[in-house]
């Protein structure tokens, strides 16, 4: 661990280098696998959520008596490559997020050498809850935020005369930048706990802009979500629940610390 602090600057880039080299292969590993099954992903992972049999409409017909209708839509791509270059960015898209422990891992190897022994223990474990929260986050998008874009957009006219031809361009760029978006969202609770334990906030800074912060999630869901009340509130709120979790974390994170101040005392 010493010898990594002592290393010279281009010995970090080279350390830097073969970091990115590994994880640039491990998304290539990832990327190839779908590009093999592109089609059957296509079809019952993402063109799916065009019908009532997906899982989350099919629980909200049973559940809630909320049924929704089949998207009679024809996709299309308008240019030459755009079926192959879409294809290869989901694969890398895909790629990416199937190897993000790993990805985190590497960027987390390269910095933590960098850090001071008490700020490599405020991140103990981190790898591990990164990588559920991020997943958790992936998995809300695929099955709450994506589906309800979907459905809202798809179905959406402001005439009759107006037929909705969507391009595949268009229909996967909104559901994986939602899924992916989700994805992201749900590290808050991770990120508090970090500016915790480094002194950026505490809890009272939490509390004191809780009025701000849900305003500005319900911006957000808004944002990434149709524009009916329902939608914005079944986002809005487990971004609003992970934002009391963060206050429950740093909360605990402040009185581990004062216990351990009156311990030395």
């Amino acid at each position: 661990m010493e010898d990594q602090k002592n290393m010279s600057f281009l010995e970090h880039l080279e350390e830097l280098r073969w970091r990115l080299v590994r994880s640039a292969i491990a998304i290539v590993v990832f990327a190839v696998a779908i590009w093999f099954f592109m089609e059957w992903i296509l079809d019952n992972l993402f063109l799916s959520m065009r019908y009532p049999s997906f899982p989350t409409f099919k629980l909200m017909c049973s559940w809630f008596g909320v049924c929704v209708e089949s998207i009679n839509i024809d996709m299309q791509s308008t240019e030459l490559l755009g079926q192959f270059s879409y294809a290869i960015m989901m694969s890398i898209m895909g790629g990416i997020v199937l190897s993000f422990p790993f990805l985190f891992y590497q960027i987390w190897s390269f910095v933590k050498p960098g850090l001071k022994q008490n700020e490599k223990g405020v991140a103990k474990g981190i790898v591990f809850w990164v990588s559920i929260l991020f997943f958790t986050g992936i998995l809300f998008g695929y099955f709450i935020v994506a589906p309800l874009c979907v459905q809202f957009f798809g179905n959406f006219q402001i005439s009759e005369s107006i037929k909705n031809d969507f391009t595949i361009n268009s229909y996967m760029g909104t559901v994986i930048s939602s899924v992916f978006y989700s994805g992201l969202l749900f590290l808050l609770p991770v990120v508090t706990y970090l500016f915790t334990k480094l002194g950026v906030i505490t809890p009272d800074y939490l509390k004191k802009y809780r009025k701000h912060a849900i305003v500005g999630i319900l911006v957000l869901s808004a944002l990434i979500t149709p524009p009916d009340l329902i939608s914005q509130v079944i986002v809005g709120v487990p971004i609003v629940v992970l934002y009391e979790v963060g206050i429950m974390i740093s909360k605990r994170v402040v009185r581990k610390r004062k216990k351990e101040e009156m311990n030395q005392l």
